[in-house]
């Protein structure tokens, strides 16, 4: 089943060095092509993260509500998501290389207007932009990969992106960390600006480009509605936990989101081959197999982020750059393990190497969840820690090829953007999911143990781990017996959301076995070659 009918690529004379005759990039060219590539995610990547080290300096600085920071963050992640489906689409049609030049200059100057902000309200708007920026860069970067290696270099290709995927935002994170703590929170833009110039001038000499000519017109209906739909539940997703989940805000973007997510699965289907996104193929699968894998990798990882910092910060007492510093053995880890799955994939098949990986993230999630402690401190967490950052990289590859692979070779801005809307989606519901978890845990937990703790500093114990440590100033001789009541209870919550996240990832487990990618077949008679690409 296909997506659209074939479509043809464009021929342009080749204007960039290492660029073979038929338009095809020569080995050294593509080793440069995915360096410029990485970088460009790296800095859409290391943005995403890079602000929530500095949420107490942006209030200071600008005078700013929680509520109002939290916007500053998630507005950004809101408009990338929201804009990768029809941003992935436009640039199959008008050119690859264009896209993704146009994204970095549009990231470029938000990020620096950004450092510069005097005000909440221009930081905002310098955010929003970023994040647009963000949705022509990111798809673009995977899309060049696809259509850009042959068959044979692919996988491994594919590798580094996911490992700088998947690892770029722990690294992000330990950069902004460090500079906060040794500059000012002005300073978390400067590494985004400066992996912007290094992938302009990457790109503009050694990145060919590629596009899509379609029989089709544009589907503007279903990129709006699509745009709504992911605007919706993202929202929903964001502030759910700070308004409530049954604030009229939270249900009205929920059915906003689902009116617009039904409308765009129906328009789809009535399109079928002219279709933004082909919503059929997710009966294959590859696609529904790699989606659902990535959804879940992608939501387990960041609610187990959202349960790390407290505990590093809260129970073991260590700075922003130290707890960041404390993730880095797992982020090497899944990075490693991320180049090595394509090799391990061509022994025993794309369905196997993700269900070791998933077995591995499960037991990672596991052995945190049992062995976990306050006393224990961070030795406690290491081994779990080190087991999901190979599990994760091992399933994350493959599932990302095979998400690319489904779709055909003109259609890859779009299949790469669905790659990159389905691990928004599942960060937005692992935060939301297992922050609720460790908070509900937390808060069940804690009530027994504060027995002899007077009932000031105890009511305001019982809203969270910081909050009970901020309170044990007010809390006299007591304020021992609150500490430890509290870091206890953070370790209780803990547990409940990391058996959570065992339960999920042994679901999927099943899952991949029964319905995963199967290894396919190919042969160097009918290996496609990338002669649609050309060169400006």
């Amino acid at each position: 089943m296909s997506t659209n009918q074939p479509g043809q690529v464009s021929a342009e004379p080749s204007g960039v060095a290492g660029v073979t005759g038929e338009g095809v990039p020569d080995a050294r060219q593509r080793r440069t092509i995915l360096i410029a590539v990485c970088i460009a995610l790296m800095a859409v990547i290391a943005s995403v993260s890079g602000l929530n080290v500095a949420q107490p300096d942006l209030a200071v600085a600008f005078g700013a509500s929680q509520s109002t920071i939290l916007w500053i963050i998630n507005i950004y992640t809101l408009s990338l998501a929201a804009l990768l489906l029809p941003l992935g689409a436009i640039g199959d049609r008008f050119g690859r290389k264009p896209m993704l030049l146009a994204g970095l200059a549009v990231f470029g100057v938000a990020s620096a207007a950004a450092a510069l902000a005097p005000s909440a309200e221009v930081m905002l708007a310098a955010r929003l932009f970023s994040g647009v920026g963000a949705a022509m860069i990111m798809p673009i970067t995977l899309a060049v990969i696809t259509s850009t290696f042959p068959e044979r270099e692919r996988g491994r290709a594919i590798g580094v992106w996911t490992g700088v995927a998947g690892g770029g935002g722990i690294l992000g994170m330990f950069l902004s960390a460090a500079l906060v703590d040794v500059a000012t929170w002005r300073w978390l833009f400067v590494l985004p600006v400066a992996l912007v110039i290094v992938a302009l001038t990457m790109t503009l000499r050694s990145v060919p480009n590629s596009r899509e000519t379609s029989g089709h017109p544009f589907d503007t209906v279903g990129a709006l509605t699509s745009i709504v739909a992911v605007t919706g539940l993202i929202f929903v997703l964001q502030e759910g936990p700070e308004r409530g989940w049954t604030a009229p805000a939270t249900l009205l973007g929920l059915a906003v989101g689902i009116i617009a997510a039904g409308a765009f699965v129906a328009w789809e289907l009535r399109r079928r081959e002219a279709a933004l996104l082909d919503v059929r193929l997710f009966g294959e699968r590859s696609l529904a197999g790699g989606s659902i894998t990535l959804l879940v990798l992608f939501g387990v990882q960041a609610g187990v982020f959202v349960v790390l910092f407290p505990f590093f910060q809260a129970v073991l007492g260590w700075s922003g750059l130290l707890s960041t510093l404390a993730l880095m053995p797992m982020a090497v880890l899944m990075m490693a393990a991320s180049g090595l799955a394509p090799k391990l994939a061509a022994l025993i098949g794309p369905r196997a190497t993700m269900t070791t990986g998933i077995l591995l993230t499960g037991a990672g999630l596991a052995l945190m969840a049992a062995i976990v402690s306050v006393d224990g401190g961070y030795l406690s967490l290491l081994p779990g820690m080190l087991a999901m950052g190979i599990g994760m990289g091992l399933s994350m590859t493959p599932s990302t090829e095979a998400i690319t692979s489904a779709l055909p070779r003109e259609r890859q801005g779009v299949a790469s953007a669905l790659n990159d809307v389905t691990r928004e989606f599942g960060t937005a519901l692992g935060v939301a999911l297992l922050g609720a978890l460790l908070t509900s845990g937390y808060r069940s937990a804690i009530g027994p143990r504060l027995t002899d703790v007077p009932q000031g500093p105890a009511d305001t114990a019982r809203e969270g781990v910081a909050n009970a440590l901020d309170a044990a100033h007010q809390a006299g001789p007591h304020a021992r017996v609150l500490i430890r009541a509290a870091q206890e209870s953070f370790v209780d919550g803990w547990q409940h959301a990391m058996w959570a996240g065992v339960a999920i990832m042994a679901a999927l487990f099943f899952s991949v076995a029964a319905r995963g990618p199967q290894q396919p077949t190919l042969t160097p008679a009918n290996e496609p070659e990338p002669a649609d690409v050309t060169a400006r």
